[in-house]
C-alpha cells in the first residue's frame, strides 16, 4: 500500500487559512469604506495641514489664524466662501472616490476568498475521504 504525499493537504489548508485571513482584512476595509462614504467630510482628516471643513466659520478661523503669520492680504467673505465650497467639494469627491474604490476592491477580494475557500475546502474533504 502506497502512502500519499502530505503536500496537497498542506497546500489546501494553507490556501484556506490565507483566504480566511484575507477575508477578515477585507471585511475591515469594507466597513471603513462604508463609514467614510456615510460621512465623507469627516473622513481621513489631516489635522496638521488643512483647515477644518466642518463649517464655513471654522474654515475662516483656521485660514485667518494661519494667514496672519504668512500673508498680509485677507480675502473678503465672498472669496473665502468660494474657497471653502471648493475645498469642501474637492474633499467630498476625493473621499467618495476612495471609499467607492475600496468597496469595489474589498468586495471583489471577498468574493474571490469565498470561492477559493469553498473550492479548496471541498477538495480537502475529498482528499481526506480518499486517504481514509
Amino acid at each position: 500500500m502506497e502512502k500519499q504525499s502530505k503536500a496537497p493537504m498542506i497546500y489546501g489548508y494553507a490556501v484556506c487559512l490565507v483566504t480566511v485571513i484575507t477575508f477578515i482584512i477585507c471585511v475591515a476595509g469594507l466597513v471603513n469604506a462604508v463609514i467614510d462614504l456615510g460621512d465623507p467630510l469627516h473622513a481621513e482628516r489631516d489635522f496638521s495641514k488643512s483647515p477644518s471643513l466642518a463649517s464655513f466659520e471654522n474654515y475662516k478661523m483656521d485660514l485667518l489664524t494661519s494667514s496672519e503669520k504668512e500673508l498680509s492680504f485677507v480675502p473678503d467673505d465672498e472669496t473665502l466662501r468660494a474657497m471653502y465650497e471648493s475645498a469642501k467639494d474637492d474633499k467630498l469627491q476625493g473621499v467618495k472616490h476612495r471609499a467607492l474604490r475600496d468597496i469595489m476592491v474589498n468586495g471583489l477580494l471577498i468574493v474571490i476568498c469565498i470561492i477559493l475557500f469553498w473550492t479548496h475546502w471541498r477538495w480537502m474533504r475529498k482528499l481526506s475521504r480518499v486517504n481514509n
